[in-house]
């Protein structure tokens, strides 16, 4: 009997310890997962929000928008108006500090789209940086910089260039979208949208999609018109061929499709960050 006794003891404290140790690895896979869950910063879910109306759009508040094209030094062959295209690389340095200082935070279009589309909730003093026409020191100089303070951009690649001489090449994007920047389109060869022929859809358009989708591996979902030109009958048809939104320049917003005309602005080379400081609150009220 005392053998029985003590047996069934010990198969009760083993009982016991196998149910406290699945307990505990339960409760370690549980503060695991919620451990992912945490880290996981998911995108806001939109699949059953309504979209916001033209008008609606229009009555959010702008959120600044910033457009480079090279980031070189002055040379003595540069026009006084390329000035204006051309920021001198300490000078560029010089306005990225300055925004990250005032406090300024950069997002990407896609949180601009659910920003305006749908109310998400920007951070504080956002902006978005963004490049025009694949020059190579945009990789070389603007992305480094970006980094600095942790910022990302958005590069609109006009895809011609892909490869050339002082242009980046299919790596480079690769690698800018790889670090969490934007790459978008910006046409073949830079022709202006408001001259588009019927063929110009495909060969500007589409294929460009195509040649950089087949780089980075990701959707392009935005679009840039080169010189900021675009044609108001035109517009409906950009979301046709699979864009989101699109960027003007400075010009008014189109009243029916606010999505499509989004503003930028040029910072110039020729400003001071003093002077982009205040352009920036001047121009996105």
């Amino acid at each position: 009997m005392k053998y029985i006794f003590f047996t069934g003891i010990i198969a009760a404290v083993l009982s016991t310890a196998a149910c406290t140790n699945a307990i505990k690895n339960k409760g370690h896979k549980a503060e695991l997962i919620t451990t992912n869950t945490e880290i996981t910063d998911p995108k806001p879910d939109t699949t059953l929000k309504k979209e916001a109306t033209a008008a609606e759009i229009l009555s959010k508040k702008e959120v600044p928008v910033l457009c480079y094209h090279q980031i070189r030094d002055w040379k003595a062959s540069d026009s006084k108006r390329a000035h204006d295209d051309i920021m001198p690389p300490a000078k560029f340095a010089e306005h990225m500090k300055m925004l990250a200082d005032s406090g300024y935070r950069t997002i990407l279009p896609d949180q601009l789209y659910d920003y305006l589309n749908y109310g998400t909730v920007l951070p504080e003093k956002p902006i978005m940086i963004t490049f025009d026409d694949t020059d190579l020191d945009q990789y070389t100089v603007g992305a480094k910089e970006l980094k600095k303070h942790g910022f990302r951009g958005v590069f609109f690649i006009m895809t011609v260039s892909i490869g050339r001489p002082r242009y980046m090449s299919k790596a480079q994007i690769k690698e800018l979208s790889d670090d969490g920047h934007v790459i978008a389109s910006h046409t073949w060869n830079h022709k202006n949208f408001a001259q588009f022929t019927d063929e110009d859809w495909d060969i500007q358009i589409d294929k460009p999609t195509k040649t950089l989708e087949a780089i980075t591996g990701k959707k392009v979902e935005y679009f840039a018109y080169p010189y900021g030109v675009f044609k108001a009958s035109s517009l409906s048809k950009l979301k046709e061929h699979g864009f989101k939104a699109a960027f003007i320049l400075s010009t008014k917003r189109d009243e029916n499709y606010p999505m499509y005309t989004i503003r930028r602005i040029i910072d110039p080379g020729t400003y001071t960050a003093r002077n982009l400081y205040h352009s920036i609150n001047k121009s996105f009220k």
